[in-house]
């Protein structure tokens, strides 16, 4: 006989097994992630995957329409009713203060922190508040909000930070003294150094958070056929077309960044590059020590921290 069938009864067992297929199809649940530039391409399926595994998920961006839309799509697709829209332009350090204050406001810890937006600009191209831009978006203000959390992400150790960064950092030197005089470099450079940037903070990060409970690495996710090229005419119509017909899909791309941040194989692993679920080694100058405690020290002056 079904002890669930008749009289109304329920058994410890049937619950217990219920519980126990929940626990396994949302290993997630009760883990509170942030996702930034979550309302396309590798941060919108990130944050598709991580709302799919019963976490948390707030998703950032800068456009409360798409946002708001994004959130009431995810909550339905997912049936995860705990997906919130966070409003926030992280070219602007403003709003990247802004973002770090109300999410302290309202929750107590952070499990999972994916600092995916990115952005190049062609030429050189100022924020409000005098920044090259493209060094401003990839790099500069991840510092700024990764800093401004941890103290949440430590009262939710164990904790993980992921660095989207990418391969396009091994053709790039990454030369202080002219990312202090110029804030940043221009254009393509500035992506480039803006990576190697990251890269190597990633690695300062985790030498600073060893013993913690807080891991951090970086991903490269691949030739991905995003629309980070679409804002800008002249790459909408040249190369726009070619990365969507030969990149991989957006999906894939993401793959290795929601395994960062969600995978029991992963558990502890902190301080490397990442690239199809792999740890490899990144470009030599993501290794010196010295440069990246130089780094560290020209972040905190440039973001206002000291």
């Amino acid at each position: 006989m079904d002890p669930t069938s008749e009289g109304g009864g329920t058994s410890d067992v049937g619950l217990g097994g219920k519980r126990m297929a929940n626990e396994e199809a949302r290993p997630m649940g009760g883990r509170v992630c942030m996702v930034t530039g979550a309302t396309a391409g590798i941060g919108l399926a990130t944050a598709e995957a991580l709302a799919r595994l019963g976490a948390c998920v707030l998703v950032v961006g800068r456009n409360p329409e798409a946002g708001e839309r994004l959130a009431n799509r995810l909550r339905e697709e997912a049936d995860n009713p705990q997906i919130e829209f966070l409003r926030a332009d992280l070219s602007l350090q403003s709003d990247v203060r802004a973002l770090a204050a109300g999410f302290l406001r309202d929750h107590a810890c952070l499990h999972v922190l994916v600092n995916n937006v990115g952005a190049y600009f062609m030429g050189r191209s100022a924020t409000a508040e005098g920044f090259e831009a493209t060094f401003a978006v990839n790099y500069w203000n991840v510092f700024l909000l990764t800093r401004l959390l941890l103290d949440a992400l430590r009262a939710g150790a164990p904790s993980r930070i992921v660095n989207v960064s990418s391969d396009s950092h091994r053709g790039a030197r990454l030369d202080l003294a002219v990312v202090e005089r110029a804030r940043g470099g221009s254009g393509l450079n500035a992506y480039g150094q803006s990576k190697v940037a990251l890269t190597s903070f990633t690695y300062e990060l985790a030498r600073r958070l060893g013993g913690s409970g807080v891991a951090v690495n970086a991903a490269h996710p691949g030739f991905v056929a995003s629309s980070m090229y679409d804002e800008h005419v002249l790459l909408r119509y040249l190369v726009a077309p070619v990365v969507r017909r030969v990149g991989k899909p957006i999906e894939v791309g993401a793959d290795t960044v929601v395994y960062l941040a969600s995978s029991s194989e992963v558990e502890g692993v902190t301080g490397k590059y990442f690239v199809d679920r792999k740890a490899v080694r990144s470009s030599p100058a993501t290794y010196d020590e010295e440069a990246a405690r130089r780094l560290w020290e020209m972040s905190e002056r440039m973001v206002g921290l000291v």
